[in-house]
């Protein structure tokens, strides 16, 4: 069996594995089911085991494809790191470097520095995506998440990119027509604006404790800017993505004595497997976003 050939085969298999199914692994991989089917075939064929046990509801590995699994994906990442030192030898960081975060931090700050970094990197090929909640990094194929808050995943490697801190937001309109005089007693008055997928971002880090009623949804911090900006209520975002509103005076900041700072939802980290393949372009990536980033 060629080289490449089995390469592509292991590619197959661990995608199916981190998918969950031979039609997930299609998609991801941008190939025709029956081809992932012929490659976990022929691999389990090439070593004379049953590595995936087929029903019509779901897909286990076998003990053979458990054991197999650790060293399919190491044997993986060490060709890809091979062919990469042999890359830079004669040339910059290369190849496709896949990065996701929330949107509104891919709005407001990764979008804007892109440009440059192409230009600094032009044989980086950038794919990036937005998640409001928490991926899994192998599931889609991610090289870099953006994660804003703690960290629980010990198989990750994090780097903190800063720290940026929560405000709680409103237009000018809307305080004109309900001004917030005293503490955060007077929330209770108010229009609240939440998040719909996310119920743990509703517990503000207020010093003192309030009775939050929310009145709005929304599913992203970008939607919920907009809301804002809109004068629809009270939101609790982040300055990375309102900084630029506050300057304008577009939003305004009420209560910023009541937030506690520091607080578990102001760490913005870069995360990534210990072992990714992909270091140089990693490396490449964060050490250029990191000081141009305004948390």
């Amino acid at each position: 069996m060629a080289v490449k050939a089995k390469t592509e085969d292991l590619e197959a298999f661990l995608t199916v594995v981190d998918t969950g199914s031979f039609s997930s692994a299609a998609n991801l991989l941008e190939q025709q089911v029956a081809k992932i089917s012929r490659s976990v075939t022929r691999l389990e064929k090439s070593l004379n085991a049953t590595l995936l046990n087929r029903t019509t509801r779901r897909l286990e590995l076998t003990e053979e494809g458990e054991l197999f699994l650790r060293y399919a994906r190491d044997g993986l990442n060490i060709l890809e790191k091979g062919e990469e030192t042999l890359r830079l030898l004669k040339h910059s960081p290369s190849g496709k470097l896949r990065v996701d975060a929330a949107s509104p931090f891919v709005l407001h700050q990764l979008v804007p520095l892109i440009g440059e970094f192409n230009q600094a990197f032009p044989d980086i090929k950038l794919e990036v995506t937005s998640h409001d909640s928490i991926i899994d990094l192998l599931e889609y194929k991610t090289d870099i998440a953006i994660r804003i808050g703690d960290l629980s995943d010990s198989n990750l490697h994090a780097k903190r990119l800063g720290k940026s801190q929560l405000h709680l937001v409103a237009s000018p309109e809307y305080l004109k027509r309900h001004p917030i005089d005293g503490n955060v007693s007077m929330l209770t008055n108010h229009r609240l604006i939440g998040f719909s997928d996310s119920p743990n971002l509703n517990k503000w880090p207020l010093k003192q404790q309030a009775k939050l009623n929310f009145n709005l949804y929304a599913s992203s911090g970008e939607a919920i800017r907009h809301l804002c900006l809109a004068g629809q209520g009270i939101a609790l975002l982040s300055n990375f993505m309102v900084n630029k509103d506050l300057a304008a005076g577009s939003l305004v900041t009420v209560l910023d004595d009541e937030i506690m700072s520091p607080n578990r939802r102001e760490s913005i980290q870069a995360v990534y497997y210990k072992n990714s393949a992909v270091s140089s372009r990693i490396s490449a990536f964060l050490d250029f976003i990191q000081p141009k980033l305004t948390l």
